[in-house]
């Protein structure tokens, strides 16, 4: 299918390994020119290169997203590499605590926030006067099933939970602007150097076995294409009827009907 998204600009956090990698390979893909930062230049640079091979101009920006005040600067940078974002992936991540309440610290509680709401809040700033100067504009958040319902740590949980507020009520505002913004949920995704590869190699045979069996109706760990793919597509114009939107990839492992 072609989206009819090609010779458009994207930046994508993360974009370096995990699903940022697929989200950047799928719109290069499509003929779309990425820019991705992370904060390790061998792994940019490997990733910039697949890339390359797609036909597209791409450049690596060595940047941390939880470094708030270097948004600016990463911005600047993707424009001066490529031009005028025209996509934005907010796809980094994570988590800097792994406790409950009583085990996690305020600043641990608000440098997950930093790494997963506050540096993506600040490049959808960033980047939306360009879009409303053109009246067209993509915007897609990385947030997770936890953030819609409970599970993880509660740094991580109540920060993806912000996330998708915080897309849901930007969408509104930006709607009459041609600006659409969405996020997406991932469920267990397995990627290389990912949390859920190391669950697999830290844990007996049998332990996966059984979170698999009460967890995964599909009876797998997810796979970061079908992420990669949803992104292009809301990153199109065929698309066009989708904002505020949190889908769901996650093979049927999350409770919420809604």
């Amino acid at each position: 299918m072609d989206l009819g998204i090609s010779g458009k600009n994207a930046l994508v956090t993360g974009g370096s390994r995990g699903l940022g990698r697929q989200a950047a390979l799928s719109l290069a893909g499509e003929g779309v020119n990425v820019a991705i930062c992370g904060r390790t230049r061998s792994t940019l640079d490997k990733t910039v290169g697949e890339l390359d091979a797609l036909g597209v101009k791409a450049i690596g920006i060595e940047a941390d997203v939880s470094d708030v005040e270097g948004m600016d600067d990463l911005h600047r940078k993707a424009v001066n590499g490529l031009g005028e974002v025209d996509i934005l992936v907010n796809n980094a991540g994570g988590t800097r605590s792994r406790d409950d309440i009583t085990g996690t610290s305020l600043e641990d509680f608000k440098a997950t926030f930093d790494l997963n709401v506050f540096g993506g809040f600040q490049l959808m700033k960033t980047v939306i006067p360009h879009m409303q100067e053109q009246a067209w504009g993509r915007i897609i958040n990385i947030a997770s099933i936890w953030g819609r319902e409970s599970g993880g740590n509660i740094s991580y949980m109540s920060s993806k939970a912000a996330l998708i507020g915080a897309t849901k009520h930007t969408a509104l505002a930006m709607a009459k602007d041609g600006i659409l913004v969405n996020s997406i949920a991932p469920g267990s995704i397995a990627h290389e150097q990912g949390s859920w590869e190391r669950f697999q190699n830290d844990n007996p045979p049998e332990v996966v076995a059984t979170f698999i069996e009460q967890n995964l109706p599909m009876g797998k760990f997810g796979w970061p294409e079908p992420v990669g793919d949803l992104i292009a597509f809301l990153s199109s114009d065929r698309g066009g009827l989708i904002t505020g939107a949190c889908i769901v990839v996650d093979g049927g492992q999350s409770y919420s009907m809604i």
